[in-house]
């Protein structure tokens, strides 16, 4: 007796809605320049909470210089603190949005983009509170009556380098963000591809930079200038091609890693 072959039954393809990943976004360039606006801010308070505020108080070595800059600055380090506060909740932002506007490409790459997004933020928050002691330890009464002026001095510069090396330990994660989100970037089609390559050179040099810096502080003063540079081009690139460019539209494929596209079928 013969058998009928039978056909095996085609999968039903899943949209990637269906599977939990999320529709590419109706308008990629609006949602583009939103998370541009807030890398943009990420940019502008950080650069001022680092470079004006710490870079103007803060003083590597000198216990007594950065005492003294504390006690009589104390509204613009006030200020640094805030404006660290506001770029660490804006690049958590920075990273929700872009979340949205590239999930539909690859969902696995675009959580992780958030999550190493979310541990940096979580990370710069924690040390943060050590700064702020610092300012306790330099300007409030009690800290210089119990300590001694010397006491509480070399006191704020630890707490100040607490700071220092705990945020440096956070730019692991600042790094490693860098790294979904230049594949997203790579494969999504609404960018170029040189920029998901820069983003993760870029990604990498903060890596590198962070591992120098506590392996072999002297390599990394010498690589500093190129690693540094190499990072704050992919970023600034980042963020100008977002605020002007945008975003194209969407590739209409299934995203990589869903079960959107459907299973091959057996040769006949």
């Amino acid at each position: 007796m013969t058998k009928t072959p039978t056909t095996p039954p085609t999968p039903t393809p899943t949209t990637p809605a269906a599977a939990g990943i999320g529709p590419a976004p109706a308008s990629p360039r609006r949602l583009a320049r939103i998370a541009g606006l807030f890398y943009l801010l990420v940019l502008v308070f950080g650069v001022f909470a680092h470079l004006v505020v710490r870079g103007e108080l803060y003083v590597p070595g000198d216990a007594a210089a950065t005492a003294a800059n504390l006690a009589e600055q104390p509204t613009l380090f006030r200020l640094g603190y805030v404006a660290d506060l506001l770029m660490a909740t804006f690049l958590l932002l920075t990273a929700m949005a872009l979340y949205r506007l590239l999930r539909h490409v690859h969902a696995d790459a675009a959580r992780a983009m958030v999550v190493f997004t979310a541990v940096g933020t979580a990370i710069t928050f924690a040390v943060l509170s050590s700064s702020f002691a610092a300012l306790l330890a330099a300007t409030e009464e009690p800290y210089p009556a119990a300590l001694g002026d010397s006491g509480s001095a070399a006191t704020a510069l630890l707490l100040l380098d607490t700071h220092h090396y705990g945020y440096l330990s956070a730019q692991v994660f600042f790094g490693l963000w860098l790294l979904p989100l230049g594949y997203l970037v790579y494969r999504s089609g609404m960018f170029p591809r040189w920029l998901g390559v820069l983003l993760i050179a870029g990604g990498v040099g903060f890596l590198v930079d962070t591992v120098l810096l506590f392996l072999v502080p002297g390599v990394r003063d010498t690589l500093d200038p190129v690693v540094g540079t190499l990072t704050s081009v992919a970023e600034l690139v980042m963020i100008a091609w977002l605020l002007i460019r945008g975003a194209r539209p969407a590739r209409l494929s299934a995203p990589a890693g869903s079960p959107s596209a459907p299973a091959p079928t057996a040769a006949t």
